[in-house]
C-alpha cells in the first residue's frame, strides 16, 4: 500500500491505472478545505443524530412537527429555485452504481435522469470509489465506451441521461484519505471529486452539477450541505445556485421536516424522493423498542398502499409541489428474466407500482434496470401528456397529522417463517456481494442493494426483541435464528460455493442482527477490516 501526502490530505490508498488524473494536488486541496471548515459542524450533527436516536428509543421524547419552525411550513411565500437544464422533465430516473458497464447502460437507457450511485448501489472499495469517478469524468466528456465479452461495443446515445451523483452519507468516511491522521467524509470525498473535475465541463455542456443527498435525518444536516455547497461555489469560481440537489426523505424524523429541508436548501433544491426501503429501517431503528404497534410484518408485506405509507408519500408530493420542487417516487427493483409468466406478473406490479404514484402527483420515478424504463414512462406518459412534470397539482386536498406517519400497525399482515428465512438468506447473499465488491446484487429477481441489508436484519432484530410470533404461533428467538442461520448458510454456501465470503457475512449478522443494540451493518468489525471505518 503507498502513502503520497497531497495537499493535506494523506493518500493511504493504492495506485492504480488513471487515479492520478482524478486525485490531482488542486483536487484534493479543494477536498482538504472542505473537510477542514466542515469536519466539526458535522461530527457535532452526528453526535445530535445519535443522542435523538437514544431519546426516542428510550421514549424520552416524542416525534412530530418542530413547534420552532412552524413559521417555515406555514409561510406560503418562499419557493425553491426553478428546475435547472435537464432536470425540468424527471419521470424515468435509473439507479445503479459507477462501474463502467452501468455507466454506458444508464445514459443510454432512456430514463431522463442516471442517478449515478456513490452510496447503497455501491461496495465502497477504493477501486470502485476512485474507478467511478473515472468513469463520470470520462462519461461527461462523451468518451466513454463498454465492450461485452462477445465483443460488441456500445458508446454514449446522442441523447444520454442527465447524471445526479449520489454522495455516500454523513455517517460514513473515507478512510484512504486522511487529514492529519482523521479519515475525510465520505461526503466530501464523493461530492468534491466530482464537482471539481466536472462543474465546468457540465456547464459548457449546457446541463449543470447535480446531487442526491442520502439519509438526512433532519434540517440542520441539509444546512451543512447547503453551506458546503456555497463554499464550493465560491472556491471553483462558478455561480451561486449552479448546483442542484434532490433529498432521499428516507429517514423518519426526515418525513416531519421536510418542509424545512427545502428551506434550507431552497437556492440549491431540486426535489425529493421517497426513499421506501431505507425509511422503514429507519422506522424500526427508532422505534424498534417501542412495542408491537411498531413491529412491521414480512418485508414483502410493507408495501406502499399501507396508510403510513400512503401518508408519508402524499405528504412528500404535497409539500415538494407548494414549493415548486419535483416529487420523484420510490424503486421498482424488478429485474426481467428469461421466464415470460414472471416476467408477466412482476411488469403489471411495477405498472401498479407507477400507475399510483402518478395519480397521486409525483413528477417521476425510479427503476433499477433498463428493461423497466419503458414501463414507467409509458405511465407517466400517460398522466403527464406534454407537460413535463406535475407541478401544477399542489394537491390541497392532504391533510397529514403525526399520529397518520406513525401509525406502523396500520401495514397489518403477519411475520411468517417463510419471511424469516427469506431475511436471513438475503442478507447472507447481499453481504457477502458487498464483501466481493458488489453493491448492487441480482437476489431472486430482484435489484438489491445496502438498504436490503438493513432492512432484513432489522426486522429480525426487532422479531426477536418484541417475541413477535410467527403465523404458527412460534416464537421468534435467539436460537430459533441461529438454527434458522445456519440452515440457511448452508444452502447459500451450496449455491455460490467456495469462494464466498459467507462466514463474514454470518460474522455480521449475528453481530448486528442478534445483539442487544441495533447498529448500522456498515459499523462492523468486517466493514472496517475489508473497506472502511464508520465514525
Amino acid at each position: 500500500m503507498s502513502h503520497r501526502f497531497t495537499s493535506q490530505i494523506e493518500v493511504a490508498g493504492p495506485a492504480g491505472e488513471r487515479y492520478d488524473e482524478i486525485l490531482t494536488p488542486a483536487a484534493l486541496a479543494f477536498i482538504a478545505r472542505l473537510d477542514n471548515e466542515f469536519a466539526g459542524r458535522r461530527r457535532e450533527l452526528l453526535d445530535e443524530r445519535r443522542q435523538r436516536r437514544e431519546k426516542l428509543a428510550g421514549g424520552e421524547e416524542v416525534l412530530d412537527f418542530r413547534p420552532e419552525t412552524r413559521w417555515i411550513r406555514n409561510d406560503d411565500s418562499w419557493q425553491v429555485a426553478p428546475a435547472a437544464p435537464g432536470l425540468e422533465d424527471r419521470r424515468v430516473e435509473i439507479t445503479g452504481p459507477t462501474d463502467r458497464k452501468m455507466t454506458v447502460n444508464a445514459l443510454n437507457s432512456g430514463a431522463k435522469v442516471w442517478l449515478a450511485d456513490f452510496e447503497d448501489a455501491t461496495s465502497p472499495t477504493w477501486s470502485n470509489i476512485v474507478g467511478g469517478q473515472l468513469n463520470l469524468f470520462d462519461a461527461i466528456r462523451r468518451d466513454i465506451d463498454f465492450t461485452t465479452e462477445s465483443g460488441k461495443r456500445y458508446t454514449i446515445c446522442d441523447n444520454p441521461a442527465t447524471v445526479v451523483v449520489r454522495p455516500r452519507g454523513w455517517h460514513l468516511v473515507e478512510k484512504h484519505l486522511r487529514i492529519d491522521g482523521r479519515p475525510v467524509s465520505a461526503s466530501l470525498v464523493d461530492f468534491g471529486l466530482y464537482l471539481f473535475h466536472n462543474a465546468r465541463q457540465l456547464l459548457a455542456r449546457g446541463s449543470g452539477p447535480y446531487f442526491y443527498l442520502p439519509k438526512l435525518e433532519n434540517h440542520l444536516e441539509a444546512r451543512l450541505w447547503n453551506d458546503v455547497f456555497r463554499l464550493a461555489q465560491q472556491e471553483l469560481g462558478i455561480p451561486q445556485g449552479t448546483i442542484r440537489a434532490t433529498v432521499l426523505i428516507e429517514t423518519i424524523t426526515a418525513a416531519f421536516e421536510m418542509d424545512e429541508i427545502l428551506f434550507e436548501l431552497r437556492e440549491h433544491a431540486a426535489g425529493l424522493n421517497a426513499g421506501r426501503w431505507d425509511y422503514i429501517f429507519s422506522i424500526i431503528k427508532n422505534f424498534g423498542d417501542a412495542g408491537a404497534d411498531f413491529v412491521l410484518p414480512d418485508r414483502a408485506e410493507v408495501t406502499m398502499t399501507a396508510p403510513f405509507m400512503r401518508a408519508y408519500t402524499e405528504l412528500l408530493v404535497q409539500t415538494c409541489h407548494k414549493r415548486g420542487a419535483h416529487a420523484i417516487g420510490g424503486m421498482a427493483a424488478f429485474i426481467p428474466s428469461k421466464d415470460p409468466e414472471a416476467n408477466a406478473l412482476a411488469f403489471e406490479k411495477v405498472r401498479q407500482d407507477k400507475e399510483r404514484e402518478a395519480r397521486d402527483g409525483f413528477d417521476g420515478s425510479w427503476v433499477a434496470h433498463p428493461g423497466l424504463v419503458p414501463v414507467c414512462r409509458e405511465v407517466f406518459d400517460d398522466v403527464l401528456g406534454g407537460w413535463p412534470n406535475q407541478l401544477g397539482r399542489t394537491r390541497e386536498d392532504v391533510s397529514v397529522t403525526a399520529e397518520d406517519l406513525l401509525n406502523v400497525a396500520s401495514a397489518g399482515g403477519e411475520v411468517t417463517e417463510k419471511g424469516l428465512r427469506a431475511n436471513i438468506n438475503v442478507a447472507l447473499r447481499y453481504v457477502d456481494a458487498w464483501l466481493r465488491g458488489t453493491g448492487a446484487a441480482a437476489i431472486f429477481g430482484l435489484m438489491e442493494d445496502a438498504a436490503t441489508a438493513e432492512i432484513a436484519r432489522a426486522q429480525v432484530w426487532q422479531w426477536i426483541r418484541n417475541g413477535t410470533k410467527l403465523d404458527d404461533g412460534t416464537a421468534v428467538t435467539d436460537s430459533l435464528v441461529r438454527t434458522m442461520l445456519d440452515e440457511e448458510l448452508a444452502s447459500v454456501r451450496a449455491d455460490l460455493g467456495p469462494e464466498a465470503k459467507l462466514d463474514d457475512a454470518r460474522e455480521i449478522f449475528v453481530e448486528t442482527a442478534l445483539g442487544e443494540k441495533l447498529p448500522n451493518f456498515l459499523t462492523t468489525g468486517a466493514y472496517a477490516r475489508y473497506l472502511t471505518d464508520l465514525v
